[in-house]
């Protein structure tokens, strides 16, 4: 796979509308709405690329519909992150037999990182034969090309091919919210952490022109939108591979000048990259929100190695001492796997200590998966299971004990939120630093930031009053 990015000609993402104008005009003919169900596994980065398949689907004459049963189009965009997520693609693509044999017409789809590994497509080949096509990330933009060979030739289609990666800018999307906004500033990564598939399924860095970032930020300001989220997998590394010598805090900064009142949030930083600069841009411009999500995997420099992190615990607890010297309420949230092979016990104490260092207010924990491909499912794992799990516990237990005693602290402050949502009777909203809210009140107050005086917390959120 080449590492140049790819941008998309315009005369080519036009011949894939009018595509879509034609399957549009074809259930028109037929004086059919047809339905279209999307189904999102794994990260935020799948759900931006679902929003786009939906927004091309609709483009086609679609309308959304929240179910399988009974819909025209089933696109499963699907997660290679883990092996539980795969065996969940694969058992709920196997109950769509059911829902083809009821409905006919019905066309299925798998696409996403999963569609990207080579022994899954063999799999689907073989073993799925309801399957009706599967195309990787990288030809995420030419669906309507491969929906309508589906529809009209009635063949089943593979686009699959390993290619250099491509941004195609100017793809229809479909927001399930018009109050959030996931926005991508570039795909791929260059890490290659050794348990980690996401190199080999998305493929190297590649950065989105600035000037497209800041027009789409801009527009969806202008709609109403409260909360843009910057999505990459490393957005640390944002420019690196253009020619306008800008990196991420640089855009940061663009973003947190447009005017309105709003909110930037990102997704992932990773600790190679993170530095100064970008924590004194956080510090400085009060739209980005004193938020930060920097995985640390491993409190074991030796663990930290063999996972090819290119940090050690010293430089990571540097950064995070850094990070809150100049943001006293900055909250923070982490990454870690538990059970890598050849972690000993010693190991994972390392872990637990860093935990109690930093004082996480949350914390993603997983237990090891190995991915058919990568460096870490070939070494040795001498470790049980048993042993891991009981490792896990260990740890989720003194993680759920420091979240429980953070958000205690919060009750009788009063914070500034942005009101999102409800949950039964109450109403929903999220602090700067991304905690749960939950309090009575008006729902016209949905989008709107309001003070709100916290009353009680428990381990995962908080309660509060309008005063």
């Amino acid at each position: 796979m080449g590492s140049k990015t790819k941008f998309i000609p315009q005369n080519e993402l036009d011949h894939q509308l009018d595509l879509c104008n034609h399957i549009h005009a074809f259930w028109h003919e037929q004086n059919i709405t047809p339905l279209a169900y999307v189904e999102t596994y794994g990260c935020q980065q799948n759900e931006a690329d679902s929003e786009r398949i939906r927004g091309l689907l609709s483009q086609c004459g679609y309308a959304m519909t929240d179910c399988a049963e009974g819909a025209d189009v089933v696109v499963m965009n699907t997660c290679a992150i883990r092996e539980h997520a795969e065996q969940r693609v694969f058992g709920n693509l196997g109950a769509l037999t059911h829902t083809k044999r009821r409905h006919p017409r019905q066309k299925i789809f798998l696409c996403g990182c999963m569609a990207g590994q080579t022994h899954v497509v063999e799999r689907i080949k073989k073993s799925f034969p309801h399957v009706d096509g599967v195309f990787s990330t990288h030809h995420l933009w030419r669906f309507p090309e491969i929906l309508k060979r589906v529809l009209f030739v009635g063949k089943r289609i593979y686009f699959t091919e390993d290619e250099t990666g491509s941004i195609a800018e100017g793809l229809p999307q479909l927001r399930d919210n018009g109050l959030k906004a996931w926005v991508s500033i570039m795909y791929g990564c260059n890490n290659f952490c050794t348990y980690c598939i996401v190199p080999y399924v998305r493929g190297r860095e590649r950065s989105r022109k600035s000037e497209d970032i800041l027009r789409e930020c801009r527009e969806l300001i202008a709609s109403g939108v409260r909360e843009i989220t910057l999505l990459g997998q490393n957005v640390n590394s944002y420019g690196k591979d253009l020619d306008e010598g800008l990196d991420f805090s640089d855009l940061l900064s663009k973003i947190a000048a447009i005017e309105g009142d709003f909110w930037i949030r990102f997704m992932t930083s990773h600790p190679r990259d993170a530095g100064k600069k970008l924590f004194d841009t956080m510090a400085a411009h009060p739209k980005i929100a004193k938020q930060l999500h920097l995985p640390f995997q491993s409190g074991s420099s030796r663990v930290l190695k063999a996972m090819n992190r290119h940090y050690d615990r010293p430089h990571y607890l540097s950064l995070i001492d850094y990070a809150k010297e100049v943001m006293p309420s900055l909250v923070l949230t982490s990454d870690v796997i538990v059970g890598f092979p050849g972690e000993t016990e010693e190991e994972f104490e390392e872990t637990l200590s860093l935990i109690e260092t930093v004082r996480y207010d949350a914390l993603f924990t997983f237990i090891f998966s190995p991915r058919q491909g990568t460096p870490a499912a070939s070494m040795d794992d001498p470790t049980p299971k048993e042993e891991k799990n009981r490792r896990f516990d260990r740890l989720c237990a003194l993680q759920n004990s420091i979240s429980e005693q953070i958000h205690e602290a919060y009750v009788g402050k009063t914070v500034r939120c942005l009101v999102d949502g409800t949950d039964k009777d109450l109403l929903t909203a999220r602090t700067e630093g991304g905690r749960l809210v939950r309090f009575p009140g008006d729902p016209a107050w949905i989008g709107q930031f309001m003070d709100i005086k916290i009353t009680g917390s428990n381990t995962w959120s908080l309660t509060g009053n309008i005063e």
